[in-house]
């Protein structure tokens, strides 16, 4: 016998696992959905009295009235903020949950509160001076009709249900994203699951790449233990596809689902270690602060192109990015072409820290220029991936030095699940101000959907406002092409991006 109990998530209740709930019990399962008090209209209580902690209990309550006398599978599930009351309550129990299921959630650590969690980053910033200023019993207000995308992609939510969830929707109160969850390592022991909700930027491979830069951090999610689904969805599957949900569900409670490939000497090279595809001249590193130049002999100074790497990457990445394969490649390929190639490695750790990473960036270009070697009025920025929201400044007030931006299976737009609809960083309202810079764009035709819809609506921008876009196009290309596809798919491609680099910072 299978017992579910699931938590929701912020400003909602027990009502949105109704259709979910109702698959289970068909299956044969049991299911309590919790009501969650001064949340839940059951459960009423004063803002002033609601942490947490009482949100804790009131999941504690609901696994001590499962009648263990037939030895049921308690299987725990919490969705967004309801992973915080969910971990407090497995860990006091820790003996009696089968499994703790993270639905499309971060990882709460001990000692930190919800707070930390929440996607939107100006309204966490605002909420943490609330915190600061005292103002710790208060309530948040539920988001409106047409708010919701701030806490996480509606995407497959259909009208009826949001309008639904709107009006069910209540105010959370501040103390249960500010009090800290505490915990004592005992949930530690009990095996897990993600349900990864493609539609809202999560996806089983990202998390594998995580695991791969070697971060020790997340060595735990490779554990036998610890399985993944993934989710064609937004965030709210419980209302975009229930059913698909519940299978799920019942799927990981029998302790099915994709494991991770552990890091290490004993696996294979990841992508982002594999070698380049070209062959390139071994030219010498000349390691400059946080850049790496790759200098071509002969008389200078030159033109350069720096690398810029994507991410976030973790902090303990070994080794850093400036090294890997792909990027020296390019580098080493840009000094075949008599150009001074860079890398740099920029600390974009976490989705909050585009800015200091744009610092970073800033600086290296000024290293770079400085270098007696190099041409300081013929520069080229080339990014990558995550890093391609750091192409914004460059296209808003682009200088007269800078004789071309490329970018290769760029994001350029922040995902849904990172929190960032008010941020600078959004490539598409840039490009309105870029004027005659080319901007050299290298487009993998496999690319994830999420990530491909925003370079579509770059294409989309800048073809509107007559931008010099050059679209070389991998028909066939993944994210990551240059190692993960077969070389006669990206070398023609690659060739022709650096081709056009080379040209307009020559001629």
């Amino acid at each position: 016998m299978q017992v579910f109990i699931m938590v929701a998530g912020a400003f909602t209740g027990a009502h949105v696992w109704q259709e979910t709930a109702a698959r289970l019990v068909a299956s044969g399962s049991a299911v309590h959905a919790v009501p969650l008090t001064g949340i839940d209209p059951a459960r009423p209580a004063p803002p002033a009295q609601v942490g947490l902690e009482t949100h804790i209990e009131d999941v504690i309550a609901a696994i001590d009235a499962v009648d263990m006398t037939s030895g049921p599978e308690i299987v725990l599930v919490g969705h967004d903020y309801g992973i915080h009351p969910v971990l407090g309550a497995a860990d006091r129990r820790a003996e009696r949950i089968t499994r703790v299921v993270y639905l499309d959630c971060g990882m709460p650590q001990n000692g930190v509160p919800a707070l930390a969690a929440v996607p939107d980053q100006a309204l966490r910033a605002q909420l943490a001076e609330r915190a600061e200023a005292g103002e710790r019993e208060g309530v948040l207000a539920p988001p409106a009709h047409g708010e919701w995308a701030r806490w996480g992609s509606t995407a497959g939510v259909g009208e009826a249900a949001l309008e639904r969830l709107t009006a069910l929707a209540a105010p959370q109160p501040l103390g249960t994203l500010f009090q800290p969850l505490r915990l004592t390592g005992a949930v530690a022991a009990v095996p897990v699951t993600g349900v990864l909700c493609a539609r809202n930027g999560a996806r089983i491979d990202l998390v594998q790449r995580l695991v791969d830069f070697g971060d020790p951090a997340l060595a735990a999610l490779t554990e036998p233990q610890v399985t993944f689904f993934e989710l064609a969805t937004g965030h709210w599957p419980m209302l975009s596809c229930p059913d698909a949900l519940a299978d799920v569900l019942l799927e990981a409670a029998a302790g099915e689902g994709h494991r991770l490939r552990p890091a290490g000497d004993d696996a294979p090279a990841p992508a982002h270690l594999r070698p380049f595809p070209m062959d390139v001249p071994e030219l010498p590193r000349d390691r400059q602060g946080h850049v790496d130049l790759y200098v071509p002999d002969g008389e200078g100074p030159r033109p350069a192109v720096l690398v810029v790497h994507g991410g976030p990457v973790p902090a303990g990445a070994c080794p850093s990015p400036r090294e890997w394969p792909t990027l020296v490649g390019y580098a080493r390929l840009a000094a075949a072409e008599g150009i001074v190639g860079a890398t740099v490695d920029h600390r974009l750790h976490d989705i909050a820290d585009y800015d200091r990473a744009a610092a970073d960036i800033a600086a290296a270009v000024e290293l770079v220029r400085a270098d007696p070697r190099v041409d300081g009025d013929r520069i080229a920025l080339w990014f990558f991936s995550g890093g391609g929201l750091l192409t914004t400044d460059w296209l808003a007030k682009p200088p007269a030095w800078l004789r071309c931006l490329a970018a290769s299976y760029p994001v350029l737009a922040p995902l849904p699940a990172w929190g960032m609809s008010g941020s600078r960083f959004h490539p598409a309202r840039a490009v309105g101000q870029a004027g005659s810079l080319p901007v050299v764009l290298l487009r993998a035709g496999r690319e994830a959907p999420e990530i491909a819809a925003t370079v579509d609506a770059f294409v989309t921008a800048a073809q509107g406002c007559a931008a010099r876009l050059e679209l070389v196009d991998v028909p066939n290309g993944h994210h990551g092409f240059e190692t993960i596809d077969p070389p006669e798919e990206t070398l023609p491609a690659l060739r022709e991006a650096m081709r056009s680099v080379v040209a307009h910072l020559t001629g």
